[in-house]
């Protein structure tokens, strides 16, 4: 099956209002890395919002999905990204072992000597089972090589990441949905995420 038409299945399947979560996790989790980007990366808007109501309470995310146990502090871990937004929809969040309870990370793509590299501190809600991603909290180190960090309330990164707070769903066993506010309130922004490997 082309890449294309596992994109093609994949929206298939989320268009069904049948479609049970675990479906759309077999179908991922059987792709291969380079096909379940690709697959990810062709979901539009509707197809993205329809992932985050569909694994509302499905399965659950902890610091070890987005790190793998064993990865040393300071590594970092890619996941391929894609937004709903109308424009520069793709991207990575790259996810490095802060502290035992909490992960730092920036963002990674073609605007961001514009925008800023946009830091973050994610850690675990244990209520919901998702994890938070806060650009209001950044890291206090990063891995070499990566960019400075910046604050996420000054210059154009305020109007990009300024008072963000993310939050993120279990998909598959690589692949996670996300949510962004500001200030509290839902922006109506959705992305995916298939982390490395």
């Amino acid at each position: 099956m082309s890449t294309t038409a596992h994109g093609q299945e994949l929206k298939a399947l989320l268009d069904d209002a049948a479609t049970k979560p675990q479906r759309v996790a077999d179908l991922l989790d059987a792709l291969s890395h380079d096909d379940r980007v690709a697959a990810v990366r062709s979901l539009g808007s509707k197809h993205l919002h329809r992932m985050w109501d569909l694994v509302d309470g499905f399965g659950e995310l902890t610091l070890e999905y987005y790190i793998p146990k064993g990865t040393q502090p300071l590594t970092e871990v890619r996941h391929y990204g894609k937004n709903s937004l109308p424009a520069f929809t793709i991207f990575e969040k790259r996810f490095y072992l802060l502290n035992e309870a909490e992960l730092g990370g920036a963002n990674f793509n073609n605007i961001s000597w514009f925008t800023g590299p946009g830091y973050y501190v994610a850690a675990e809600d244990k209520d919901r089972k998702e994890i938070v991603i806060d650009y209001r909290k950044l890291p206090d180190k990063k891995p070499e090589g990566w960019p400075a960090i910046k604050s996420n309330t000054s210059g154009v990164s305020t109007l990009v990441y300024g008072n963000m707070v993310d939050t993120t769903r279990r998909v598959s066993a690589h692949v996670s949905i996300g949510a962004a506010a500001k200030h509290g309130k839902d922006m109506g922004a959705r992305f995916v995420l298939c982390r490395q490997g």
